[in-house]
């Protein structure tokens, strides 16, 4: 029976685990096909020429330019937003939280994790309606409240990144910290954190994947067709996934459609080079980590 299970599961799991690179590659293949030819700089400037756009800031109408500007702020305010509160609560729920207050805290953020991106741009809709009624009559869907909704969509992903990856440490680490006489914070934020960093960092890489390609938020909180490039935080802004979901169901001629394939290779691009940065920052860190450490070991004999 378990030779029968044995040749029947290989071949399964071959399967299943062909299945994920065979889509992924056809996915990649359609989507240079079609949006390769598109790209150039009349895709990203339009009519604009691409210096004074780059220089001068002049307004570009007729290309992905404010798009690609918009996307890059609001993914790195999100993050600014997010990464800070999201570790903090990951060590507290970590080495602070007890009983109740832990459990009840573990439930929020896993019931947050659970909302609906679109659940959470109503909220902020709802939020500037609640303010207009209330204290501040002029208040309305802007760059800031569309980041600070992404920071809350988010903010799950950091915390339980956090959290696993502190509750992984072996205990050695903090017996360690305490017989060299630190404190309780001295040993989270001097031993435990530099030790956690590639996983915090795992977690913020998932984080940026996530905000850079969200619409259902952004959509109710401050995106617009052709609202160039933000100036202010208070601004109405473009971005490339609200960019693509408005020419694919908007185009009227084929060069519109082929723009937002274009467009969503160029939105694939930038999210790889936000991962390739994070990636290195990850490495650095672990470097940074082990010399550290080798060094320590290395003074200790």
């Amino acid at each position: 029976m378990s030779r029968l299970a044995e040749r029947t599961l290989t071949p399964l799991a071959w399967t299943a685990a062909l299945l994920v690179p065979a889509a992924f590659l056809g996915l990649m293949a359609f989507l240079l096909w079609r949006g390769l030819p598109s790209l150039g700089p009349a895709l990203f400037f339009g009519d604009t020429p691409p210096f004074s756009a780059l220089l001068s800031g002049a307004p570009v109408f007729e290309g992905i330019w404010p798009a690609c500007l918009g996307t890059l702020y609001l993914v790195l305010l999100s993050c600014c937003l997010a990464v800070p509160l999201g570790i903090a609560s990951g060590v507290y729920l970590a080495e602070y939280a007890s009983g109740r207050a832990k459990a009840l805290f573990g439930f929020c953020v896993d019931l947050l994790a659970g909302i609906p991106s679109i659940l959470m741009g109503l909220f902020g809709f709802a939020l500037i309606l609640l303010m207009r009624k209330t204290f501040w009559p002029v208040a309305n869907t802007c760059l800031l409240l569309s980041a600070a909704c992404l920071a809350l969509l988010v903010l799950p992903y950091l915390i339980s990144a956090t959290r696993a990856c502190l509750e992984g440490l072996p205990p050695t680490l903090r017996l360690t910290g305490a017989s060299l006489g630190l404190t309780h914070w001295q040993v989270v934020s001097r031993i435990l954190l530099p030790a956690a960093s590639q996983g915090i960092l795992g977690g913020i890489i998932l984080a940026v994947g996530r905000a850079a390609e969200d619409t259902a938020v952004i959509l109710l909180t401050g995106v617009v067709a052709n609202a160039g490039a933000p100036g202010l935080l208070t601004d109405k802004f473009e971005a490339l996934p609200f960019h693509i979901f408005y020419l694919a169901a908007e185009y009227q001629t084929p060069q519109e459609l082929n723009q937002a394939f274009g467009a969503a290779l160029v939105l694939l691009c930038l999210t790889a080079a936000l991962f390739a940065a994070s990636r290195r920052l990850q490495q650095a860190l672990e470097r940074r980590w082990k010399n550290g450490r080798s060094q320590n070991e290395g003074n200790a004999s």
